[in-house]
């Protein structure tokens, strides 16, 4: 198997990865890179952020011909003018879920969207991908099973293979993670690494 080192302080972004990535041959691992501090360029776009910790990590790879990842998400609320998107991690460590809901209740437009972007360093080549959810927020933090903003957040029912996919107005951490996976911003984003390798594959081969 090839191993890919996930470069996160987060076990439920691995925990995700893994189920996404470890049935196609990949070995996932978590990278962290304790007392170095991967700082975050000041802009409102997600992929170069992730570009930005892609290459900070790449030093600390444990072996260099191992892949590395990176991704980077945020909660994007329609009504906040898209807030608080790249500032998510901070908004989420200083106001919390509950923060965020009270920022939010007297808004009548709940309408948000997740944004992940993952980005993989694979043989000296950067491959990204994005994914987008898009649901509402909830009036109150609800479910034990999620992390990060998932407490608040409702996705929008989907259609997907002729199949009509809905969480019945639970939130993200409410529902188990093969449930999420139907929905999730961070799987689609991981799908789309997929389909980028295997395209990269099926021409190099060709």
């Amino acid at each position: 198997m090839r191993t890919v080192w996930f470069m996160t302080g987060n076990a439920g972004k691995v925990r995700e990865a893994k189920h996404a990535l470890e049935p196609l041959g990949f070995d996932v691992q978590q990278l962290r890179v304790d007392g170095v501090d991967i700082m975050e360029p000041q802009c409102d776009d997600l992929e170069t952020v992730a570009r930005s910790k892609l290459q900070q990590a790449k030093p600390h790879l444990p072996d260099s011909k191992d892949a590395l990842l990176v991704e980077d998400a945020g909660l994007f609320v329609d009504d906040l003018d898209g807030f608080p998107g790249v500032y998510s991690a901070y908004v989420l460590k200083t106001l919390g879920c509950e923060g965020m809901l009270k920022v939010m209740e007297d808004n009548m437009n709940r309408n948000a969207h997740f944004q992940a972007v993952a980005a993989l360093l694979l043989d000296g080549e950067v491959h990204v991908s994005k994914g987008i959810c898009r649901g509402t927020l909830a009036t109150h933090s609800s479910g034990n099973d999620g992390f990060g903003f998932d407490p608040i957040f409702i996705p929008n029912d989907l259609e997907k293979e002729g199949e009509n996919h809905s969480t019945q107005g639970l939130t993200f951490a409410d529902v188990d993670l093969s449930v999420k996976e139907q929905f999730s911003h961070r799987r689609k984003a991981l799908d789309g690494l997929i389909e980028l390798l295997s395209t990269t594959e099926a021409a190099s081969s060709s």
